[in-house]
């Protein structure tokens, strides 16, 4: 048997292992863009984002800007359009506009003035900040970012890195330099020397005193005076092999997947333990405790109960809050449908990089969707414990915990609006978001709860006693924060080297594909808070403590602690962040992903653990 079950797990990873080798899955229905010699090429700008420095490998801000803020001086066409943008992509802060460059199939440019531009000092200071804080321009191309050629420095292979500096700092004391002129090279592939493809953009950019390319001397933006800056341009053309399809290949590149590997066998190392210890528990102790209980029962002579059988008054007694529990239980199941549908939509690779914002916006709209799962999963868990405000019960699932996200969500984006910020959400946009809540998520929570209530009550094996028994002093281990902090750790372990990677992504604007690797780090993830659960469950019922309804919740939810606690140093050792504004927006947000994760990783936890008590207690006879 457990044999059979080590080739199964071996199977799902080499399944889920081999998925994420298809790295430029596209949506179906997008298609290729053929150009003819001399069709215009439309170059697209996006927000100005922080990135990791090379140098020093931390981030310094997280605080988007859109490319025309005025204190940067960009060239603006004679028309500014702003080009139609996904929820997600609004959500992640892009800002897409057209630009004033002109280039042509085929057509070479060299040393082309856009446009001069006066810098004041106030402004120059606050492009001089930005260059030291190493903010990225971003451009598109026919949907693929504008890069520069790096090389990994560990396997030495050549890679696309999205985004190019603003500027550079020749030395931490020194004056910082605009780059104002960039070398375009653009990759196209054709198969019949008529229609052509873009499949590669690269930008070096330079910085140039005056409007003369071949000029030495390096623009640096005085913080005294007016600087005159001519921003200028260079077009090339190059053909290469690379196939539409495969295009984005150069740009998603893994640093060294044996990282990747390592904590696939680092999860399953842990899940194997606590597999074995779950086995050890069921197919032995508690199988001779079944056997014991029901001889004891069998015999004329009355003797006393021992170990776990004691509490069979009690083990059913409702928690105290149960309508919290419920709620709180309802919102774990929606995220933890989302959670899986929208890897399932991944893996299959209906989430394209190339589609912006795709993956958000997918997590939204499955977000509200599910909304009847977590009606129903409150309402059934409510009604179980004999809740009698069912009122009570629907208005708080459908509201409480999406509200609680939703106000440190706008918390958090008053202050990008004070700092003038392209992540800053537009009024609109949260018109949008509330009205998908109020209009689908709410409406499909209470035909949720509707049904669930419906549903006749869910019956347990054993009576519950009138009188709650005392329960006996417990050991350290077993009291509720020592035992919390050890059962959260596992999960936590099983997880934490991918969420280095996710981390990196998130704030550090890279994109994230390997969702093959990221799907089996969740079934993992969801075997494990399972397990430890019922373990320590298991333990404290052997102590002959019976609240194990939010001990269960806590135990497994409490990995989003480490979570967060991971988050602090993350931000300690990774980001060299100054600002006031950029700290309150990460600790923000890293807050909210633990308490989702919380919560997620606390219905984990809570329905394993009551599954497995009804099982046991229903195989035992009481009088």
């Amino acid at each position: 048997m457990a044999f059979s079950r080590v080739h199964s797990l071996i199977f799902i990873i080499l399944i889920f292992a081999l998925s994420t080798s298809t790295l430029a899955f596209y949506l179906p229905g997008v298609a290729p863009h053929d150009y003819l010699e001399g069709d215009r090429v439309e170059l697209y700008v996006n927000s100005l984002t922080p990135i990791i420095s090379s140098a020093t490998q931390q981030l310094k801000s997280v605080i988007p800007y859109d490319y025309y803020h005025k204190k940067l001086h960009f060239c603006k066409p004679e028309k500014l359009e702003r080009t139609s943008e996904s929820l997600g992509s609004i959500l992640f802060g892009d800002r897409i506009w057209n630009s004033p460059y002109n280039l042509k199939m085929l057509k070479s440019e060299t040393c082309t003035l856009l446009c001069d531009e006066q810098v004041p000092p106030q402004d120059a200071k606050f492009i001089n900040d930005r260059i030291r804080e190493n903010y990225a321009i971003n451009w598109l191309i026919d949907g693929l970012p504008a890069a520069r050629r790096k090389k990994d420095q560990k396997s030495l292979s050549p890679f696309y890195g999205i985004g190019f500096e603003l500027g550079e700092q020749p030395s931490p004391e020194g004056t910082p330099q605009l780059y104002n002129h960039y070398h375009i090279n653009i990759e196209y592939h054709t198969q019949d020397n008529i229609h052509y493809r873009v499949v590669g953009v690269i930008v070096s950019p330079s910085s140039k005193r005056g409007a003369k390319c071949e000029a030495q001397e390096k623009l640096a933006l005085d913080e005294t005076g007016i600087t005159n800056v001519s921003y200028t341009y260079d077009v090339e053309w190059t053909k290469s092999s690379t196939a539409w399809a495969t295009r984005w290949d150069n740009y998603l590149h893994v640093f060294d997947p044996r990282i990747h590997w390592f904590s696939l066998v680092n999860s399953v190392v842990i899940v194997l333990f606590l597999t074995g210890m779950v086995a050890m528990i069921l197919l032995r102790a508690l199988h001779k405790d079944i056997s014991r209980y029901n001889q004891i029962d069998a015999q004329e002579d009355v003797q006393d109960d021992f170990g776990w059988k004691l509490v069979h008054g009690d083990v059913f007694r409702p928690p105290s809050n149960s309508i919290l529990l419920a709620v709180l239980l309802g919102s774990g199941a929606q995220l933890f449908f989302m959670t899986a549908v929208t890897l399932v939509f991944a893996v299959l690779g209906f989430l394209s990089p190339s589609n912006r914002g795709s993956l958000a916006t997918v997590i939204i709209i499955f977000y509200m969707l599910f909304g009847s799962v977590s009606g129903y999963v409150s309402a059934r868990i409510y009604k179980m414990y004999g809740g009698e405000s069912w009122r009570k019960n629907v208005f708080l699932t459908a509201f409480l915990f999406p509200m609680l996200i939703f106000s440190i969500f706008i918390f958090l984006n008053f202050f990008l609006i004070s700092v003038k910020s392209s992540g800053a959400v537009p009024a609109t946009t949260l018109l949008i978001i509330v009205a998908l809540w109020f209009l689908v998520s709410v409406p499909l929570s209470m035909i949720g709860s509707f049904f669930g209530f419906k549903k006749p009550r869910i019956e347990q094996p054993v009576r519950t006693n009138q009188i709650p028994r005392q329960i006996p002093d417990q050991v350290f281990y077993l009291r509720p924060i020592p035992s919390m902090l050890m059962g959260g750790v596992l999960p936590f372990g099983a997880i934490f080297i991918e969420l280095y990677f996710i981390m990196n992504s998130i704030w550090g604007s890279k994109v994230y594909y390997l969702f093959g690797f990221s799907s089996l780090v969740f079934v993992i993830l969801t075997i494990t808070c399972s397990e430890v659960t019922i373990l320590l469950c298991y333990f404290h019922l052997c102590a002959e403590d019976y609240h194990w309804s939010w001990r269960a919740f806590l135990t497994s939810g409490a990995s989003g602690i480490y979570i967060f606690l991971y988050s602090i140093m993350y931000f300690t050792t990774k980001l060299h962040i100054t600002s006031f504004v950029s700290a309150v927006i990460y600790f923000g947000w890293t807050f909210a992903m633990s308490l989702m994760f919380f919560v997620l990783t606390g219905t984990m936890g809570y329905l394993a653990c009551l599954i497995f008590i009804q099982r046991i207690f229903k195989s035992i006879k009481v009088d």
